[in-house]
C-alpha cells in the first residue's frame, strides 16, 4: 500500500508539472480586448465598407456595359471588376461572423471560388438558366466574372460575345448581371451585420478557446495565408500532392491576367493583420504584439518578420505578367516563391499556435 501511495503521488506530481510546462499561455498583461477592438474598428470593418464601395462600383458598372456593349463601357467594367477584387483581398481573412452566410456558408466560398467551372457557365448560358440560387460556386464569384469579362485573345474577342446578333447575347448579359448582384448581395450583408451591437460582442468574446474572437480571427487568417500558398501559388505550379505538372490555368485571374497582383495585395493584407495595421496605415494591436507579450514570443516574431520578407521579395521577384505565362515560361521563380510561403507556414501555424495556446481548427487538407 505504501509503495502504491508512493506510485500515485510521484505520477500526480508529475501530471502537475506537466500541466505547467505545456503550452505557453498569453501573459496576462496583455489586453485581447484591445487587439479585437483595433482589428475590428480599424481593419474589418473600414476593409468591408470599402469591398462594398467598390462591389457597387462594379455591379453599376456591369450593368451599364450590359445595356451598351460598346468598347469605352467594357473598359469601365473591366477596371470596376479589378478595383472590387482587389479589394476583396483584404477582406477574406474575415469569414467569421457576418460573413458566415446562412445557408451559403463562408463569404471566400460564394464570391472568391476559382478556377471557374467554363463549360458549367456556357451550359448555363445556352440553356437560359441564369439564377444564382444554387451552391455552384465556381460558376459565380468575382472569377466568374473574369471569365465572362476577358478574354486570353483582348478586348476584341470579348465584344462579339455581347453583340446585338451573337449567340445567346441576352442570357450572357443577364448571367454576369446576375453573378455580379449576387456579389453585391452577400457583400452587403457581411457590411451589414457589423452592427455595434456585434462589434462589442466580437470585442468582448475575447478568450483563446475555439469558437472566441481571437481563435476565429486566428484561424481565418491561417486560412488565408494556406490558400494563398495552397492555391494561389502551389497548384498551378503543380506543387501539391497528386500533381505530377504544372496546371497554369489553375491560376486565380487567368483570363485577366492580374493573379501576380492579386497574389501581392492578399500577402499585404496578411502583413496587416499580423501587424495590426490599419486600412489607413496606421499602426496598432496585431498578432505581433500578441506573441512578444509570451514567454518566447520575440524570437517567433524575429523568425516570423524575418520569413515573411523572403516571401514578399520572391513574390516581388514575379514578372509583371500573367503568373500562367510565368510558370510555363519561367517555373523556377514561381517555385521559389512556393518554397518561401511553405517555410513560413511553421512560424504562422505550430508555432504560433503553441505559444498562444490556440487550437487550430482550420485544416489546409496538406498535413502542415
Amino acid at each position: 500500500m505504501k509503495s502504491f501511495n508512493l506510485t500515485f503521488l510521484v505520477l500526480f506530481a508529475l501530471f502537475l508539472w506537466g500541466c505547467g510546462n505545456g503550452n505557453t499561455t498569453p501573459s496576462s498583461s496583455f489586453d485581447r480586448s484591445k487587439l479585437l477592438e483595433n482589428m475590428a474598428n480599424n481593419l474589418i470593418k473600414p476593409n468591408f465598407a470599402n469591398l462594398k464601395t467598390k462591389t457597387d462600383g462594379m455591379d453599376a458598372a456591369i450593368r451599364l456595359f450590359a445595356t451598351e456593349s460598346n468598347a469605352a463601357n467594357l473598359a469601365a467594367a473591366q477596371t470596376a471588376w479589378e478595383e472590387a477584387y482587389t479589394a476583396w483581398q483584404h477582406c477574406n481573412a474575415f469569414n467569421f461572423g457576418p460573413a458566415d452566410l446562412d445557408v451559403f456558408g463562408e463569404l471566400s466560398k460564394v464570391v472568391a471560388t476559382f478556377p471557374a467551372e467554363v463549360p458549367a457557365i456556357e451550359s448555363k448560358i445556352s440553356s437560359n438558366q441564369v439564377s444564382m440560387d444554387n451552391f455552384e460556386f465556381k460558376q459565380r464569384g468575382f472569377l466568374a466574372i473574369d471569365y465572362l469579362l476577358f478574354d486570353l485573345n483582348g478586348n476584341t474577342a470579348v465584344l462579339p460575345k455581347y453583340a446585338t446578333n451573337a449567340t445567346n447575347v441576352a442570357a450572357r448579359k443577364q448571367y454576369l448581371q446576375n453573378v455580379s448582384a449576387d456579389i453585391k448581395s452577400k457583400v452587403d450583408i457581411a457590411v451589414a451585420g457589423w452592427t455595434d451591437k456585434f462589434t462589442k460582442e466580437f470585442i468582448a468574446n475575447n478568450g483563446t478557446d475555439v469558437g472566441s474572437s481571437t481563435s476565429q480571427l486566428y484561424n481565418n487568417f491561417i486560412a488565408s495565408y494556406e490558400n494563398a500558398k495552397n492555391f494561389k501559388v502551389s497548384l498551378p505550379a503543380g506543387k501539391r500532392v497528386g500533381q505530377t505538372m504544372p496546371e497554369p490555368t489553375r491560376v486565380e485571374g487567368y483570363y485577366s491576367g492580374k493573379s501576380v497582383k492579386f497574389l501581392k495585395e492578399q500577402l499585404k493584407a496578411i502583413d496587416n493583420i499580423w501587424a495590426g495595421r490599419a486600412m489607413n496605415g496606421q499602426d496598432g494591436l496585431g498578432f505581433e504584439e500578441y506573441l512578444n507579450s509570451v514567454v518566447g514570443g520575440s524570437v517567433l516574431v524575429s523568425n516570423s518578420k524575418t520569413q515573411f520578407t523572403a516571401v514578399q521579395q520572391a513574390a516581388n521577384a514575379l514578372p509583371e505578367t500573367p503568373l500562367s505565362a510565368t510558370i510555363n515560361t519561367n517555373l523556377a521563380v514561381v517555385e521559389k516563391l512556393a518554397v518561401e510561403m511553405q517555410k513560413q507556414t511553421r512560424f504562422f501555424k505550430s508555432d504560433m499556435s503553441s505559444l498562444l495556446g490556440i487550437a487550430i481548427t482550420f485544416n489546409s487538407g496538406d498535413g502542415d
